[in-house]
């Protein structure tokens, strides 16, 4: 019997030198949980035995158990190393489609060859599908989650069609006759401004705005209003018509001597504020395009109480135009609840999908499967899916690695003390082996 009970004692010292040993050589590990040994004694008597006299029959390994500590954070210069303060995993798949999950706190991320964000395993970090245009989260099952996939560009561009405008007009500048307007001529008009617009193949165009206090008497003052503006707009260069504005004449500078052209006419109020555009709205006529793209027909819109006359120096409040340009993928960033957006050389910021974490009733009962990566098991209870910064799924750092929660101090201790046992066990078989002998050499 003690030849039994100091054999177990052997196993078991065995078995807790191994997890010990498992814990150090992965102290550096991303990710890593450590495990402990739990030992149960074994005790078995006849059922009408005398318990108050049996002895026990030794120690067994009753469970290896992991211990979901969190780890410290160490902080990179990597966008895709992510990091949760929390207790939910990271989803990952084996395969691109999503159904072969596994669960993993290492977040050692990179993009693949063709997009995708995968793990040093090669498996495919998995995301919620979100708004295109808001990023929120339109699904947080995890049968609707899918591999983030990075696309090279962003399609298709934008044209413009609205730029949304505001301007101070200086009330103290001289009057001027919009018949003499030309663009060449800065003492022909009072202030302009510029911005960058696209047409339907994203090539960018120059919009030119000029603006000429309208001097009482003219042609197109006829009303004598001192608080009276004529705009011109120009395109590369060239002068484009607004719909439904006042018809002027004036000297072109591209060759012809003079140039029809729509303006629009704003009118103000004694206290500086806007009165009146026209045409209200303000939308120039389609502007063909030589290079094949759709026409352009632009809305300007000055109806946001940005536009002023006061008695100060000419500024501009607003000027912000609609489209873009197709881009090139420049980075990514990835926010504290998870949603990764995908910005571009154009401006253009797209969410691409919400990380999905997962959490478990019973994290212990979950299976390793080597790579700092556990299955679903019976024990552990089904899985629950959620979004980071919801319940006890906690938030994702970006930039960051969790590391493992080994303590060496103490794994170094626990193997003085798994070598005592494993020592101490040896001496009882030694023991019983003698106690054998010295009964075998009775006469």
């Amino acid at each position: 019997m003690s030849f039994n009970s100091a054999l177990s004692g052997l196993q078991a010292a065995s078995v807790d030198l191994s997890v010990t040993s498992n814990n150090i050589a992965n102290v550096a590990t991303t990710g890593f949980k450590y495990s402990r040994s739990e030992f149960g004694d074994i005790y078995a008597v006849s059922p009408f035995g005398n318990t108050a006299t049996a002895v026990g029959n030794g120690v067994q390994i009753d469970n290896v158990s992991q211990q979901f500590t969190q780890g410290n954070f160490e902080f990179t210069d990597a966008s895709l190393d992510l990091a949760i303060s929390g207790q939910g995993f990271f989803v990952v798949s084996q395969n691109q489609a999503g159904t072969d999950r596994s669960y993993t706190r290492a977040g050692e991320f990179r993009v693949n060859a063709d997009g995708y964000i995968v793990n040093n395993e090669g498996k495919f970090l998995q995301a919620f599908p979100v708004d295109p245009t808001t990023g929120a989260v339109t699904s947080s099952s995890l049968n609707t989650t899918s591999s983030i996939n990075l696309p090279p560009s962003t399609g298709a561009p934008q044209a413009t069609t609205e730029i949304e405008v505001g301007v101070n007009l200086n009330a103290s500048a001289s009057g001027l006759d919009p018949a003499n307007f030309d663009p060449s001529a800065s003492n022909t008009y009072t202030n302009s401004t510029s911005t960058t617009i696209f047409d339907s193949l994203g090539e960018s165009h120059v919009l030119t705005y000029y603006y000429v206090k309208d001097v009482p008497g003219s042609a197109t003052n006829a009303a004598n209003d001192p608080n009276q503006w004529q705009m011109f707009t120009y395109l590369d260069g060239a002068p484009i018509n607004v719909t439904g504005g006042a018809a002027i004449t004036h000297p072109d500078p591209t060759g012809s001597p003079t140039v029809v052209q729509n303006a629009a006419q704003f009118n103000f109020f004694p206290d500086g504020s806007l009165n009146s555009t026209t045409p209200a709205p303000i939308v120039n006529t389609a502007v063909a395009l030589s290079n094949g793209a759709n026409p352009l027909t632009l809305t300007h819109d000055y109806a946001n109480n940005t536009t002023t006359q006061f008695a100060a120096n000419f500024s501009v409040n607003t000027l912000n135009p609609t489209g873009f340009s197709t881009g090139r993928l420049t980075g990514l960033d990835i926010s504290e609840e998870g949603l990764v957006r995908a910005t571009y050389t154009n401006g253009i910021s797209t969410p691409m999908g919400k990380i999905s974490l997962a959490d478990f009733p019973n994290s212990q009962g979950l299976v390793n499967i080597g790579g700092s990566s556990w299955k679903e098991t019976t024990d552990s209870g089904a899985v629950v899916s959620g979004e980071a910064g919801t319940g006890r799924f906690g938030l994702i750092q970006s930039g960051a690695l969790e590391s493992s929660n080994v303590d060496l101090t103490q794994q170094l201790v626990n193997l003085i003390t798994a070598q005592r046992n494993f020592q101490a066990n040896a001496r009882s078989i030694e023991t019983s082996n003698t106690l054998t002998q010295t009964i075998i050499q009775i006469r």
